[in-house]
């Protein structure tokens, strides 16, 4: 290519990848965005948040002959519901090469490993397999090796997670309960068959069709996830999973479907959840915005789980979602939002109980849950906030 050529090429690679995220700008003023300052500047927030994850997606990461695991999401960074209990890694992958993966399990309460097919949704479609942490041969220290590949390799009993032709990502969930104590998986994609020479650097046609599919990705993702939230902003204060409500295919977490109810609370009201948790290898109840992201979960109180949750002597669990503090342990705290997303999360469960939200005057809150309803005090709601940045620390390192 001459230097005219590429120079032009360039420029116009650099003016479409702009215009596309332009015509982003209007997604945050849509219909049915609720039309308030926080929840219009979340949109943008997201937006600008998620052009690094795209062009992980879509350019830095995009060659499944030179994989890497990165991590998807992370305080600040966030999607399609991240679980704030959650690491997401994964690595881009194809259907016909043989790839080993390597490390150390670490020891999330949850763990599952997903081989993933393009769908029609941002996030591909079908799952080709999944492998729980049962399923995994680890050693006594924690370290493993697994197989991926459209064939178990020959005389191999290890670890095997299967591809087919359609096959385009590998992602690890890892739902920590304990934040503080337990430990990320360390570990490292190698891929096993074809072509070694090392990558070329990206030609000007290369780059410019990725940032423009980096910047396509984050319009279309972002206006996906309103679609999914719309189905539950129709029918407020009510669980439903997403098998109900949606008939497309996705990698949806494997091992439960998430109960999602769409709130929506004026200042001087609070939503009461109540439901007795079945029994399960991990649950833990989410909590967002409108965009479909988790609320600031290192400074504010944005979700509980099977951990950190404190039952009633019943063994039921409240839930209370309140503008200001009620002096309750459960308590999810809306960070200036007016409305949004609640989940529970029962993962690997021998049921799924549907949790029931009743709406009240926050004033009469007391008048609608038992006198024996378990309360905080003060200073173990400051240790319950200085655990949960702890927690982030251990499970992300210094971000």
């Amino acid at each position: 290519m001459s230097d005219a050529n590429h120079e032009t090429t360039l420029r116009q690679a650099w003016a479409d990848f702009c215009d596309e995220l332009k015509r982003a700008g209007d997604i945050p003023f849509g219909p049915t965005v609720p039309p308030h300052v926080n929840d219009r500047s979340a949109g943008f927030e997201v937006l600008a948040r998620n052009i690094s994850l795209a062009l992980n997606f879509q350019h830095d990461y995009a060659d499944p002959l030179y994989p890497e695991l990165i991590h998807y999401f992370d305080p600040v960074r966030k999607q399609g519901g991240d679980n704030t209990d959650a690491v997401y890694v994964g690595a881009t992958i194809n259907g016909t090469d043989t790839y080993r993966i390597s490390g150390n399990r670490g020891s999330a309460r949850y763990f599952a490993v997903t081989s993933v097919e393009q769908g029609q949704t941002p996030w591909g479609g079908k799952v080709a397999q999944t492998l729980f942490a049962d399923d995994l041969q680890v050693d006594a220290d924690g370290r493993f090796e697994l197989m991926i590949g459209p064939a178990r390799p020959d005389g191999y009993t290890g670890n095997w997670l299967r591809t087919t032709p359609e096959t385009f990502r590998v992602t690890f969930r890892q739902f920590f309960a304990d934040w503080e104590s337990e430990r990320p998986m360390k570990a490292r994609i190698d891929r096993l068959t074809g072509d070694m020479s090392p990558p070329s650097p990206p030609t000007p046609e290369r780059l410019a069709k990725q940032l423009l599919a980096s910047a396509k990705w984050v319009n279309e993702s972002i206006e996906f996830w309103i679609y999914m939230i719309n189905m539950w902003k129709a029918i407020p204060n009510t669980f439903r999973s997403y098998k109900q409500l949606a008939d497309q295919a996705i990698d949806a977490t494997p091992g439960g479907e998430p109960m999602v109810a769409y709130w929506q609370l004026p200042t001087d009201e609070a939503l009461i959840i109540r439901v007795r948790p079945p029994r399960c290898q991990y649950w833990a109840v989410e909590f967002g915005n409108f965009w479909w992201t988790t609320m600031d979960y290192r400074y504010r109180l944005s979700n509980t789980n099977c951990h950190y949750a404190q039952m009633e002597d019943d063994g039921e669990l409240i839930v209370v979602i309140a503008h200001e503090d009620p002096g309750l342990p459960n308590w999810l705290d809306p960070s200036g939002y007016a409305e949004g997303y609640v989940c529970h999360r029962w993962m690997l469960a021998d049921s799924c109980p549907v949790p029931q939200a009743t709406q009240v005057k926050a004033s009469e809150l007391f008048e609608h849950l038992p006198a024996s309803v378990k309360r905080i005090t003060p200073e173990e709601r400051r240790e319950q906030l200085a655990a949960r940045r702890r927690g982030v620390i251990n499970r992300f390192g210094n971000l």
